[in-house]
């Protein structure tokens, strides 16, 4: 027999590339288990290619290791061969490892017939030695490769299955294993080849073939070079996906605050009118499927604007968190609490009659009822409820929220503080509401808004100073509507913002023409209610207004009640500091109503204090009202502020103020509010014996407000 020998170099050389197309095995299976659809087909054929393309390196690798005293070649074709198993017993391997399970049988079948292509690949690739006489084979030796290959084909099927989820240090696994299943398919080879022998006199038949010399070199390099690009593709793949993991993990947290955000009270975490709708139209559906009834509650909390007013916004948010804790703690589980903003609630309670929901509404009245202590304070309010229930009071969402929204009204008026179920007769005020509200849309529009002026005085009787100007509203059916009636609805839907600015540019044309009449010395004031005062382009409106009309800033008094200018001080500072900047009059109304602090109050950079009217109506010598407007008068003084003093209706109330320092008045006894036409008229042609400023006694005009 010939004697054979290896190139110990090359033997250590196919240890590495059995090690490193074991790793790349591995990490392969990992990577078609993570991975769906086009994308795990990809990584199938990719891994299958590069992880038969490094066992069958490592089986030539150990083939040009040996050599004998006759020179040796192999067969291209058969070489080709012998590699296209190998990728295809590697190709069996991963999909059988991408399974959802491995059972025993699976596992024993895929490791036969993986063991029996590897078994193959190696005799397929001896055989392109072409030997004459032919390679003469020890069935021992023979045997036990294939039985090798067999087991190490399986332990890899295990291996691989297991550790290719993304396991604590799976890398550290996967190397370990590697250096197993690196050493089982070089014992198989090895063995495979102790099993081969070649007989005295043996030529190589495939001898002018591939030459063995650099087909070593080359094998090694391109065999190390795919591996390493696979592996290195395989690492930034697995970090694209973690990252990607991480970016779709976030996007989907984010998104589910901004889910949060968007159906979600972000003061009290309850749900909001849009959450509250799609509730009540899935309550709408199984209420008609199942032929059941629920109830809607709205609910409004009695005397909150009063706190909010008293003790700033923040003491306001904290009350309706607390308020938000209680109700929570009455109404059950499947039952949906919403807030649609300030302090009004909604309660959507499943319900088998009116008595339960009778019944709920007396728990929740009850449990708001108690004093809340916040900071300092103790504080109460109390709940009005408004029931609806399906299907008696309406079978759309509108209808029952409408009906619920009336009924919570009839208990204010009743009262306050319980609950009332809608009737009938509720929808006639709620349907005028909502008529008043459309024709309240269209009054700029359609120049139903009206300004009346009425006249501050100097005191005692004059000259004139200026006007406040009152807004009116020329209704087409219900005639000359005062601001009570319409201010509510405009502030709680926002039409005032723009009635205000329509009030503001019509005073300022208005003031411009009497300047030029010659009035020149007159000034206006214009009220400004919470709800504008807090808007962001109020500094611009009122440049705005002043700049078209070509009117001195000075000659623009805004007035603002004290109430407001307490809601939020620092910012009604900041505010007033900028219009008064532009040389504009600030003037603090209803003063004396309010809480206001001391503090505040002497960096509020006002020019003036208007008396309320309900302490001068009652003030008489000696008596409690007196008493407060001397100390308010006595304040303003100290303070640097002039004081005007409105509701004058007596002498003695005019002689009273007048001899106290107030330097402005207003009231009836001196001028009622007139249009601006009937001011011109004033102007024209006064009466004998009359200011020019009294209107006759058969002049209908309605009261200051």
């Amino acid at each position: 027999m010939l004697v054979g020998s290896y190139n110990h170099i090359l033997v250590f050389f196919s240890f590495v590339v059995a090690v490193l197309a074991s790793y790349t095995a591995l990490d392969m299976a990992g990577r078609v288990a993570l991975s769906e659809g086009r994308a795990a087909r990809l990584w199938l054929v990719g891994g299958a290619f590069s992880m038969g393309l490094g066992i069958w390196s490592m089986h030539f690798i150990g083939m040009l290791a040996f050599s004998l005293p006759i020179p040796l070649g192999y067969d291209p074709l058969m070489t080709a061969g012998s590699l296209a198993v190998s990728i295809g017993a590697s190709a069996l391997a991963l999909w059988l490892v991408c399974q959802r399970d491995l059972p025993w049988n699976r596992l024993v079948q895929g490791a036969v017939l993986i063991g029996a292509g590897i078994a193959v690949m190696h005799y397929s690739g001896m055989a392109a030695l072409r030997m004459q006489p032919g390679i003469a084979y020890d069935l021992g030796w023979l045997i036990a490769s294939v039985v090798i290959a067999v087991l190490a084909s399986g332990a890899a099927l295990s291996l691989a299955f297991r550790l290719r989820a993304d396991l604590n240090h799976v890398r550290a696994w996967r190397g370990g294993a590697a250096l197993v299943m690196g050493l089982a398919i070089v014992g198989m080879h090895y063995t495979g080849m102790a099993a081969a022998s070649f007989p005295e006199g043996s030529y190589c038949g495939a001898a002018n073939g591939v030459d063995a010399n650099w087909l070593a070199l080359l094998i090694i390099v391109l065999t190390l070079a795919v591996l390493a690009i696979t592996l290195i593709v395989s690492v930034l793949d697995a970090r694209l996906q973690a990252r990607t993991s991480v970016l779709a993990s976030s996007l989907e947290k984010a998104n589910s605050e901004l889910v949060q955000l968007a159906l979600h009270d972000n003061l009290t975490r309850l749900p909001n009118r849009l959450l509250l709708e799609d509730r009540l139209g899935q309550a709408l559906k199984v209420a008609q499927r199942e032929q059941s009834c629920f109830a809607v509650m709205f609910m409004d909390l009695d005397g909150f604007k009063a706190v909010n007013d008293a003790f700033g916004h923040h003491i306001g948010d904290q009350l309706l968190v607390s308020v938000t804790e209680r109700l929570r703690t009455c109404v059950r589980a499947q039952d949906t609490l919403a807030r649609l903003g300030g302090d009004e609630f909604v309660l959507l309670a499943s319900i088998s009659g009116p008595d339960d929901a009778a019944t709920l509404a007396a728990k929740l009245v009850q449990c708001v009822d108690a004093p809340f202590a916040l900071s300092r304070y103790e504080l109460s309010v109390s709940l009005s409820i408004g029931i609806a229930v399906f299907p008696g009071d309406g079978e759309t969402e509108r209808d029952l929220l409408l009906h619920a929204d009336a009924a919570m009204y009839h208990t204010k008026r009743a009262g306050r503080n319980g609950y009332s179920f809608f009737e009938a007769s509720m929808n006639a005020n709620a349907a005028e509401q909502l008529q008043l509200l459309h024709d309240l849309r269209l009054a700029e529009l359609h120049g139903e808004l009206r300004l009346h002026y009425q006249p501050k005085f100097e005191a005692p009787v004059g000259p004139v100073r200026g006007f406040e100007a009152l807004l009116r509203w020329q209704h087409p059916q219900r005639g000359l509507l005062s601001p009570d009636v319409f201010l509510p609805l405009a502030e709680k839907t926002g039409l005032i913002i723009p009635i205000g600015r329509w009030v503001l540019n019509e005073a300022c044309r208005q003031l411009r023409e009497w300047h030029l009449q010659g009035s020149s010395h007159w000034t206006v004031a214009v009220n400004l209610s919470a709800v504008q005062f807090e808007q962001q382009d109020l500094l611009g409106s009122v440049t705005s207004a002043l700049e078209r009309h070509c009117i001195a800033p000075e000659k623009l008094t805004i007035e603002v009640t004290e109430s407001t200018a307490m809601r939020s001080p620092e910012t009604t500072i900041e505010t007033l500091e900028k219009l008064t900047a532009l040389g504009i009059k600030a003037s603090i109304d209803d003063f004396g109503t309010g809480y206001s602090s001391l503090l505040y109050l002497k960096r509020l950079p006002a020019s003036e204090v208007k008396i309320d009217r309900a302490f001068v109506k009652e003030m008489s010598a000696g008596n409690e009202d007196s008493v407060i407007v001397s100390a308010i008068i006595a304040l303003a003084k100290a303070l640097g502020l002039e004081v005007v003093a409105e509701g004058v209706e007596t002498a003695e109330q005019q002689d009273f103020l007048t001899g106290l320092g107030c330097e402005t008045l207003q009231g009836y006894l001196l001028d009622r509010p007139m249009t601006s036409e009937q001011i011109r008229q004033r102007l024209a042609a006064p009466k004998p014996g009359q200011s020019v400023f009294t209107l006759p006694v058969e002049d209908e005009v309605m009261e200051p407000g």
